[in-house]
């Protein structure tokens, strides 16, 4: 599936071709401290699916939880996160982060992964009252 994405700002923006299946939720506390949330999606694909149409992004290295270098490649202006990929020269999977994709809404998650770590409540979610239609939102 052909893909387009950018950061909030617009600065960084780049296509990509992905296999929807390869969508994936992660519960580790890399994650969870990465988006300031209890999980991130992520859909992998090879390095050279990736095509940067914008700007660049900035890039650190943090290791992870699995013991393994990880850079994390994010817009320096408004700092949102773009794509992870590993530190070897070698390594060719990259992970673009489900937020500045396009095309979200076609790309449910098909599994999810370091569940262990996951918020202990992030199953009840269901069982969660629904806002009522028309109460703010957009």
């Amino acid at each position: 599936m052909d893909i387009d994405g950018q950061c909030h700002c617009g600065f960084i923006s780049y296509r990509a071709t992905i296999d929807p299946q390869l969508v994936s939720i992660c519960h580790c506390t890399d994650c969870q401290m990465l988006t300031g949330s209890p999980y991130r999606v992520t859909v992998l694909t090879p390095a050279d699916t990736i095509e940067m149409t914008g700007g660049a992004p900035k890039v650190y290295v943090k290791r992870g939880d699995n013991g393994l270098n990880r850079l994390q490649h994010f817009c320096g202006d408004c700092g949102s996160p773009i794509f992870a990929s590993g530190e070897a020269a070698d390594d060719n999977e990259w992970g673009i982060r489900w937020g500045s994709i396009r095309q979200r809404a076609e790309l449910p998650p098909r599994r999810q992964i370091w569940c262990r770590s996951a918020a202990p409540w992030i199953h009840d979610l269901a069982e969660l009252p629904a806002r009522p239609k028309g109460s703010n939102d957009p």
